[in-house]
């Protein structure tokens, strides 16, 4: 259940990723991120109030507001990198933030069998492949530190929606949107601007935040009922779909690498999936 829940988080995020970056193109990142937001928000609220989880105990306040700061954190660094270097360049590195809490769950004392090892590795390879490198491009110190920066960031929200869910993985969600609409608010407040955002842009909102919400609540559901590093290279896996996605709808081209990776990235699940039934 625990793969099952990581990969649909995985494609949940692609999907919500995919809209928002379709989105951004006709209006501001910030405006995006606060509009999708506040649609997670209400949707995880709701949530939470017809399980009864409001009562739950608040030790994952802590952990919520680390994940979404870091996210929060993440994405303007990922953002910085990208309007100083090439996708090609900023996104593989950004996507190594599974490190984090690969690190993290291996060192929390995760042992998963010798096949999903095999098949973390290959998902890890795939990951990274499917983003799109460019070998031969060129980046600046800063751009790299920039994209290593998010990656980290990233790393840290995936551990911080783990830890929180071991409380309560809704009331971690929750908690995350409330915290990020406060630091979206803020940013607003010092651009001065709500980035012009139509009536017409409310269903696309809506589904990029409920998408995003629910694939955060996946993650954490997953995470405690499965081994962290299994569940984190998963849920990253969320690249993969980006590109399938533009690849159909934008129709987009992709580059050989990237094939290679989302075939390299499936055979790694199949693996894990594997390893986990014997």
């Amino acid at each position: 259940m625990a793969v099952i829940l990581a990969l649909v988080s995985s494609v949940m995020w692609g999907s919500a990723d995919f809209l928002g970056g379709t989105l951004t193109r006709r209006r501001a990142a910030l405006a995006v991120v606060g509009g999708s937001q506040l649609a997670g928000l209400i949707a995880m609220a709701l949530v939470a109030t017809v399980l009864g989880k409001w009562g739950d105990d608040p030790a994952y306040w802590g952990w919520a507001a680390l994940a979404s700061v870091s996210g929060f954190l993440g994405l303007i660094a990922f953002y910085a990198a990208l309007a100083r270097g090439t996708m090609g360049i900023v996104s593989p590195i950004a996507a190594l933030g599974v490190l984090v809490p690969l690190v993290v769950g291996f060192a929390r004392g995760d042992t998963p069998a010798a096949l999903q090892v095999v098949g973390i590795v290959l998902a890890l390879i795939g990951i990274v492949a499917a983003s799109g490198p460019e070998l031969s491009g060129r980046a600046g110190a800063k751009t790299l530190l920039l994209a290593a920066f998010a990656a980290a960031m990233f790393g840290t929200a995936f551990v911080g929606i783990a830890q929180g869910s071991r409380t309560s993985a809704v009331m971690t969600i929750v908690g995350m949107r409330v915290t990020t609409m406060v630091l979206v608010v803020v940013a607003a407040i010092a651009a001065r601007s709500l980035g012009g955002l139509q009536r017409s842009d409310v269903l696309n909102l809506t589904v990029i935040g409920v998408f995003d919400a629910a694939a955060n609540l996946f993650f954490g559901i997953a995470t405690g009922i499965g081994f962290l590093v299994i569940v984190s290279v998963l849920g990253s896996l969320y690249p993969v779909t980006t590109v399938l996605l533009a690849r159909w709808v934008h129709k987009e081209r992709l580059v050989r690498v990237q094939y290679v990776g989302v075939a390299v990235s499936l055979t790694g699940v199949a693996l894990i999936s594997a390893g986990g039934a014997l």
